[in-house]
């Protein structure tokens, strides 16, 4: 007897996208250190204890469902993680305020460009009736950021971790994107550059996932290899082969 074909898979019914790194990247001018922040202050030991500007932020696979939910009270949050890593690097009371307002606006002073490959390959998307959605570790204007790059009319939905109450790898981010997609995990194709957030994350959810490797990320190191249910390709571009 000949041996069984194997089992159909769930045929793609949406595609789901990583924003920074994926869709859009950083452009000059870069965001300014934090260090002259600290030191306009008087605040050099402070500032060598707050370290990298990036690591303030709330960590990968972090809930925080208490403080999603409006933008008032997120914004608020981050406001009082900064004082509040502020005091514990030595800031004075009376400046740990004020110092946390500039450290959210220049950790928030992000001009960003899209990836050339980017539009044709989200309209190819569509042009196959595949729901398009974008889900990102970001801030609470994820929209304001995707209509300032001109990719608001290329996406149906977007979900980012300030508004879902979770950051990816967390299971809850990705069950709201699914949600406001109307699709089973089985139904959805995951791509992005990071491997935890974008691979890992929603394979252990159900999903498949391709892994994005440009050839200028800005991710470094050796890619993992590749488990059953992912892919790998070096740009967007290559996404429709898959498909």
């Amino acid at each position: 007897m000949p041996d069984p074909a194997p089992p159909r898979r769930t045929a793609v019914r949406g595609v789901i996208l990583d924003f920074y790194g994926t869709l859009v990247r950083l452009v000059e001018p870069l965001p300014p250190s934090h260090r002259p922040l600290f030191l306009r202050r008087g605040l050099a030991e402070a500032a060598d204890r707050w370290g990298d500007q990036w690591s303030a932020g709330p960590r990968d696979g972090e809930e925080h469902t208490a403080h999603s939910t409006s933008e008032r009270a997120y914004h608020a949050w981050e406001l009082d993680r900064l004082r509040r890593r502020a005091l514990a690097c030595g800031v004075p009371a009376a400046q740990a305020g004020p110092l946390a307002a500039e450290l959210d606006r220049a950790m928030k002073d992000l001009r960003l460009a899209r990836f050339d490959d980017v539009p044709e390959a989200l309209a190819g998307l569509r042009a196959r009736g595949l729901t398009v959605a974008v889900c990102s570790n970001w801030f609470w204007d994820l929209d304001r950021a995707l209509e300032d790059t001109g990719l608001a009319g290329l996406v149906d939905v977007a979900v980012s971790s300030a508004r879902a109450g979770a950051r990816k790898p967390h299971p809850l981010i990705y069950r709201t994107v699914l949600e406001r997609c109307q699709l089973a995990p089985r139904e959805a194709l995951f791509v992005g550059d990071m491997w935890e957030a974008d691979v890992a994350g929603p394979l252990a959810y159900g999903m498949r996932a391709v892994h994005l490797r440009r050839p200028d990320r800005a991710v470094a190191g050796t890619a993992p290899p590749l488990p059953d249910g992912a892919a790998r390709i070096p740009t967007l571009a290559a996404l429709s082969a898959l498909l």
